[in-house]
């Protein structure tokens, strides 16, 4: 497990641009760690020793350049670059962005998050790792690199539940100490909000949300989030099921307008008590479909599935200017009439197609 050898790692960059620069440059991070385990890389990371903004342009590609860091993305088709300026860190107080100053490949190592991600292979082939983390690489351990590591970025307390459940990886003992000791509470909401969504986008957000038990500003009930997300259809937001299986106040997870929205929705949805397929559609048409599948999990998870796999898709194959060309005039109560008409199909008392819709809309009071 986790042996790391150069050239493959180089070999593994076929299909990203060349980078064409007489900068020292080096492959680090996530794309190291994964193609030594034999995983394939979710992202590719640059660490260069001077212009990382400079370096993203060249690859080609739309570029988005972040200064106050020294870090800049470069996108194309099929592919992203992330690359960062070589750095040393300084945390003006816990939880607070970092301040940033040019330092060599060996010093960025020492700042990452863990001893695992803290190894690079410079593009003509010179290994480099921090401490142990060759060694944790290759037995399967997540150790921080200092003991105010926690303390300075408390998004590592996250990444570390992430990594644990992605990589199956062991957490040292002394990190494990750590991190029992540490709080998110000096995380803002733009950022603590940041993490949490990569950790729900994981393929066992429960898992990671159950390892950060109280460190997070919510309670979560697994039981009903993972009987929402049974039943949740590819188009749901699956972040926005679980939050909606949250208890406790959102304020320090930062959501866009509709994100809140969902997730009042969710913690509200109920199933209503006529479940005729017309009483879904009234009930159930204007509801996000995250919050008919928290609904579902909390009671009638059959009504539920018939609304997301099947009724919220029923249309009518006519609409109001089929009604005026039959001869209704404007206003005639032509939206009641359509009404009515998806309600009867929907209820399995509309036979035939367009035609017969054509018919009994015309004939609805």
């Amino acid at each position: 497990m986790g042996d790391v050898q150069p050239d493959a790692i180089l070999a593994a960059l076929e299909g990203y641009p060349p980078v064409r620069t007489s900068e020292r440059v080096a492959v680090v991070g996530g794309f190291v760690r994964d193609v030594a385990l034999g995983r394939d890389p979710r992202e590719l990371d640059l660490v260069v020793e001077g212009d990382a903004a400079a370096l993203a342009r060249s690859l080609g590609g739309e570029v988005t350049v972040h200064e106050p860091f020294g870090t800049a993305s470069a996108t194309g088709e099929g592919w992203r670059i992330d690359v960062a300026m070589a750095r040393r860190e300084r945390y003006p107080k816990p939880g607070a962005l970092p301040e940033v100053a040019p330092a060599l490949i060996e010093d960025d190592l020492r700042r990452r998050d863990f001893t695992a991600n803290a190894i690079a292979v410079t593009l003509d082939g010179e290994l480099l790792a921090a401490e142990h983390a060759l060694e944790d690489l290759g037995t399967g351990v997540l150790r921080v690199l200092h003991e105010q590591s926690f303390s300075d970025d408390p998004t590592r307390l996250i990444r570390l539940a992430r990594y644990a459940q992605r990589l199956g990886f062991a957490v040292e003992r002394r990190t494990a100490e750590l991190a029992a000791a540490a709080s998110l509470e000096t995380l803002s909401a733009a950022r603590l909000g940041a993490e949490l969504r990569l950790a729900l986008a994981e393929d066992e957000p429960l898992a990671i949300l159950d390892a950060l038990g109280d460190a997070l500003p919510f309670s979560l009930d697994a039981a009903l989030a993972r009987a929402a997300l049974s039943l949740a259809p590819p188009d749901a937001d699956r972040a926005m099921v679980i939050l909606g299986a949250t208890r406790g106040a959102l304020e320090r997870i930062e959501l866009g307008a509709r994100e809140r929205d969902v997730v009042a929705a969710c913690r509200e949805a109920s199933v209503p008590a006529d479940t005729q397929p017309s009483s879904l559609w009234r009930a159930w048409r204007r509801t996000p479909i995250e919050a008919v599948a928290v609904a579902g999990a909390r009671g009638d998870a059959r009504s539920a599935r018939a609304w997301i796999e099947r009724l919220r898709h029923v249309r009518l194959q006519i609409d109001g200017n089929d009604l005026i060309a039959a001869g209704l005039a404007q206003g005639e109560g032509i939206g009641r009439r359509l009404e009515l008409t998806l309600a009867a199909k929907l209820d399995g008392a509309l036979a035939g197609g367009r035609e017969a819709e054509l018919a009994f809309a015309l004939g609805a009071r």
